[in-house]
This record gives C-alpha cells, sequence and structure tokens, in this order.
C-alpha cells in the first residue's frame, strides 16, 4: 500500500466514536460491565503547535512533566468475562473549550444513551471533581476512584480533616466526603512506600458497607487494563506514527488505531491469539528469517528453499 493512499484515505474518511461504538456493540454484554475513563498523551515532539490544532501541550504520567502531542481521553469497557474494549473517546481540542473533566462527562452521557448499562465506574484522582461524582451518583451509577491525600472528609459528619490524616483498616472505612455524602475510603502503599487514597460509592448505602478489600482490588485491576490499552495502541497499533496535520485527518487515523485494537482484542478474546502482541511478534519473526536467509544466501551462496529455522 503505497503512502499517497493512506493519506487519501486518512484525508477522505470520516468516522465518529459512535462508529467505534457501533462495532463492538455486537461483542460486548451491554449490562453491568465496569466504564473505566482515563487520558493518554500520544507524544508528537517534533509537530508544530501552529500549524495542527490538535497539537498541544500536556502533562504525561510517562515522562513525568509536560510533553508536546495529542491528548486522547478515553471510555474503556470491560464486561464480567473478561473482554475489554474502548468504546467512546475524545481527542482533547482547545477550539472547543471544554476541559477533560466536560468530556469524560459528555462521554459517559453519550455510552448510556447508546444502551451501554456499565454497574461501575473507574477513573483516577484527575477526574475525581465533586461535579463528577455528583454527576455518576445522579446517573445512578458506583464508582471507584482516586483522590487527592488532602481531599477533605469526615467520620461523624462534622469534623473534617484531610484524608491522609485518617486511621484507615485494610477493609475500608466509611467517611463522609465534603459537599457529596457517604463513600468507602482504601488506601494503598505501593513499592515506593508512596500511598494512594481511593473511594468506592454504591447507590445502595447498604451495600456499601458490605464492600470488602477484595473487591476494592478486583476494580483497581480492572481500572488497570486501560493503562494497558494505552500501551498497546502506541506499541502495536501505531496510532503516534502519523503524518498529516489537518484535524479530520487525524481523527480519522486515530479512529482506525483504535479500530485496530478493538480487532486484537476481540481476537484474543475467542483465544485466536495468545495476546495483543503476538501478530506483531510473528510478523517480525518472519521479516527477520527472511533477512537472514537471504543475506546468508548472498554470502555463503545457501539454498534459501532448504529447511533453515530462526531460533527467536
Amino acid at each position: 500500500m503505497s503512502h499517497d493512499s493512506v493519506n487519501r484515505f486518512l484525508l477522505r474518511e470520516r468516522y465518529e466514536p459512535k462508529d467505534l461504538f457501533d462495532e463492538v456493540q455486537p461483542h460486548i454484554n451491554l449490562i453491568g460491565g465496569t466504564l473505566s475513563g482515563d487520558d493518554t498523551v500520544i507524544d508528537k515532539p517534533y509537530s508544530d503547535p501552529s500549524l495542527t490544532e490538535l497539537i498541544g501541550y500536556f502533562w504525561s504520567g510517562k515522562h513525568h512533566r509536560v510533553v508536546k502531542g495529542v491528548q486522547l481521553i478515553t471510555l474503556y469497557y470491560t464486561e464480567d468475562s473478561g473482554k475489554s474494549v474502548p468504546v467512546n473517546y475524545r481527542l482533547y481540542n482547545k477550539q472547543d473549550g471544554k476541559t477533560k473533566n466536560d468530556y469524560l462527562r459528555e462521554m459517559i452521557t453519550e455510552v448510556l444513551t447508546w444502551g451501554l448499562h456499565p454497574q461501575m465506574v473507574t477513573t483516577d484522582a484527575w477526574y475525581a471533581s465533586r461535579e463528577n461524582l455528583k454527576f455518576l451518583k445522579n446517573k445512578g451509577l458506583g464508582f471507584l476512584m482516586g483522590i487527592a491525600k488532602n481531599r477533605s472528609c469526615s467520620i461523624n459528619g462534622r469534623d473534617y480533616t484531610q484524608v491522609q490524616n485518617l486511621e484507615i483498616p485494610d477493609e475500608g472505612l466509611i467517611v463522609h466526603l465534603k459537599s457529596f455524602g457517604s463513600v468507602k475510603v482504601f488506601q494503598k502503599t505501593f513499592k515506593n512506600e508512596e500511598k494512594r487514597y481511593y473511594i468506592m460509592f454504591l447507590t445502595e448505602e447498604d451495600a456499601l458497607n458490605q464492600i470488602t478489600r477484595a473487591e476494592f482490588k478486583v476494580l483497581h485491576s480492572i481500572h488497570w487494563g486501560i493503562e494497558c490499552y494505552h500501551r498497546a495502541i502506541k506499541q502495536v497499533c501505531g496510532i503516534e506514527r502519523f503524518m498529516v496535520r489537518t484535524t479530520e485527518a487525524i481523527k480519522t487515523h486515530f479512529f482506525s488505531a483504535i479500530r485496530a485494537f478493538t480487532q486484537l482484542e476481540l481476537m484474543r478474546a475467542e483465544e485466536l491469539i495468545e495476546n495483543w502482541y503476538e501478530l506483531q511478534r510473528n510478523l517480525s519473526l518472519q521479516v527477520a528469517r527472511d533477512f537472514i536467509l537471504k543475506h546468508l544466501q548472498q554470502k555463503l551462496g545457501l539454498n534459501t528453499h532448504s529447511d533453515f529455522y530462526v531460533n527467536a
């Protein structure tokens, strides 16, 4: 396939997030799964922001600094069987005049309208604003969210303190989150001894009391899936490798890369491949084999049709 034909495709076609949802909808159970929201930066260090409106400067968790690129915000759905696919997304565009939180609420509203009925929503602390929490509560959705260590909460509903000052048992602690209501707080300590705090909310308060640490760990593990997805679309689906400048062409490229990932995930779910990286690895092994055989023939005069195997 020529470079020009790819460019013509990117410039000609128009796809929307709803097209992605329509593609995956027949393959997933729309009821009872977990909806995870997060964002990532697609690095474009050599692009000129003055020439492309989607290129900007964003904080990168990978680089731990502000970098130049395109910010992708995604809703990632995991059903009870373990199958997980992106169901909605946005490319941050400063021309829209919206924040990441605006995009998140907008996308959740859309997928609910499209027929998705998740049981829980998970995000990191960036999306744990009071407005978002109330939005999810009003939609009848439970959630697991990271929160900042200085978030105000109270055990008795009157005396507020920062969450980092609380003695939180392994099984969690029911507290009143300021300007919201009752949640269950969990604490997780990472290898570098950094402590992070999470809140869980269920629409039925009695059920909130029954939440165990095991259930918290399951949801926390499910949310990690969106991080794995971000890694895969960069390493396997080529989402960073575009050389077009127009907004619509970039959107088409992103849709194509995300659609490629969904195909890999559906193949994995059907046990046609073991993991998302298998096809790329097998292709690389074949290319390496052909390269070695060609150069051995040139240097040693070997017959390339003989049985010769590369142990990679």
